[in-house]
């Protein structure tokens, strides 16, 4: 390739993501020449910083503490993790931080990888500076898609930036285990990375600023996850803030707004996300660097014939699977708008329309016990203005729960539209539940009327008769 090299391509994709992927696929599919232009690895943060390695660091902590609760194995399973052993399977889940896989990937699909900082510099006009400072311009004859993602945001606090904080980044790619460990936050990356490394060895406080843990779901799904970390040894303090960050010789020490004075050996900040769109030139098609891109139901960007936004960049749901749907709605939009169709589906539910964004994203926290929920919380339901009625259930009381488990602990919950009585959402809360939650969503996104629901019929005796149940107290 020349130093500066400008070509024309039917679409290109800024990020090489999941995401990115995935609108690559689909455009690829259709016939349309793609290029993917990547700063980082081909994968993205999801293959290498947050859901292989993280869950690939759960995973024999769940195993674990499942197989403490059955009889005839649990006395074989009392003794500590190998963690050389944990750390070098996360190692390996996250392909030893190397993209030569994804990268085969691409080529594999037809599309052109092109490595390097990547920029918008007008309408249909991507250009990207190389490692090795070449230069190339790419044009789109259709479509830009950005799919850069998204990044830990830190607060702006005292002293900060001296300590080398963890973010997400940091704790799922840490090599060695913190004596002592300060979580900051009470989401997702929260609530999984203190099960991981209070299971690994660590100490582990929890500073969370609101009145619980996973806040974004039903209260319940925070006061278990809680109570069974508080159980495990962790440390967990509500409505507490960090007032200061500093290091003293090895040791960290927190203030918080109580003035109590923490010390650990690491802090790790789970306190949201940022997009990453400060520097891809936003600036040369009038919008804001750094900004969330708002996003139709095509993920195109409002305002724009060709600019697309898909994955994290939108703030619709950011979620890798929710990224990944909407990549593919996207790319079929892409493709069927550079072949001129002239009226694309956009009616709910529709082919190029991202209805799951609104009314049906499913999510599982991978905690001990696992937090899985899809489509709206009580809350939510009832501050939209809709007629519900929610219905609760013990999960315990579900014959293939106790055969899964001595002494578990759980509960579900299906939030019902009393007016054409479907359901709007579903959490199920307690050991294995991950896996019900599929379920819940084809019955969300079908809109399955609930007396066909009671047609679905659950095997005996598995957690999933939990739906029979449900059910059943909904009828009464």
């Amino acid at each position: 390739m020349t130093e500066t090299e400008s070509i024309a391509y039917d679409v290109v994709v800024l990020g090489a993501g999941p995401v990115g992927e995935n609108v690559a696929d689909r455009t690829r599919a259709a016939g349309l020449s793609t290029a993917v232009v990547e700063s980082e690895r081909v994968g993205g943060e999801c293959s290498f910083w947050a859901c292989m390695p993280s869950k690939a660091l759960l995973r024999p902590v769940i195993a674990r503490a499942d197989a403490r609760r059955v009889p005839g194995l649990s006395h074989l399973v009392q003794g500590a993790l190998d963690v050389p052993a944990v750390l070098a399977h996360r190692d390996y889940e996250a392909s030893n931080w190397r993209d030569d896989g994804q990268v085969a990937w691409l080529d594999g699909i037809g599309a052109d990888l092109y490595r390097g900082h990547g920029r918008l510099a007008g309408p249909h006009t991507v250009t990207v500076t190389g490692p090795g400072g070449e230069h190339h311009v790419l044009t789109a004859r259709h479509a830009v898609a950005v799919c850069t993602g998204s990044r830990a945001q830190l607060p702006d606090l005292p002293g900060l930036a001296e300590v080398n904080p963890w973010t997400s980044r940091e704790a799922t790619s840490a090599q060695s285990v913190p004596g002592r460990l300060i979580v900051v936050g009470g989401g997702v990356v929260a609530t999984e990375m203190a099960t991981v490394w209070q299971a690994l060895g660590s100490r582990v406080t929890v500073l969370v600023r609101g009145k619980g843990l996973l806040s974004r779901m039903e209260p319940f799904a925070g006061e278990l996850v809680a109570e069974a970390l508080t159980e495990a040894g962790a440390d967990i303090r509500l409505g507490t803030s960090v007032e200061s960050v500093r290091r003293e010789g090895g040791t960290l020490v927190v203030v918080t707004d109580s003035g109590d004075r923490l010390e650990a050996d690491e802090i790790l900040f789970a306190t949201g996300r940022a997009p990453r769109t400060d520097d891809i030139g936003l600036d040369t098609v009038g919008l804001e660097p750094g900004s969330w891109l708002s996003a139709d139901d095509t993920l195109r960007v409002k305002g724009s014939e060709w600019l697309y936004a898909a994955g994290d960049v939108n703030r619709r749901a950011l979620l890798t699977h929710q990224g990944k749907y909407q990549a593919r709605i996207a790319g079929e939009a892409i493709a069927a708008r550079a072949a001129g169709v002239p009226l694309l589906e956009t009616d709910p539910w529709g082919a190029h329309s991202a209805t799951a964004d609104h009314a049906a994203v499913p999510q599982v926290v991978f905690t001990d016990p696992e937090a899985a929920a899809v489509g709206l919380s009580l809350a939510e339901a009832e501050g939209a203005g809709r007629r519900v009625r929610a219905v609760d259930v013990d999960l315990s009381s579900v014959a293939g729960a106790g055969l899964y488990a001595d002494g578990y602990r759980g509960r579900a919950r299906m939030i019902v539209d009393l007016d054409s009585e479907t359901l709007l959402g579903v959490t199920f809360v307690g050991p294995g539940v991950g896996e019900l939650i599929h379920s819940a969503s084809i019955a969300v996104a079908g809109e399955v009327p609930v007396s066909r629901l009671w047609h679905a019929v659950p095997s005996y005796p598995t957690i999933s008769e939990v739906w029979l149940r449900l059910l059943e107290a909904y009828r009464g």
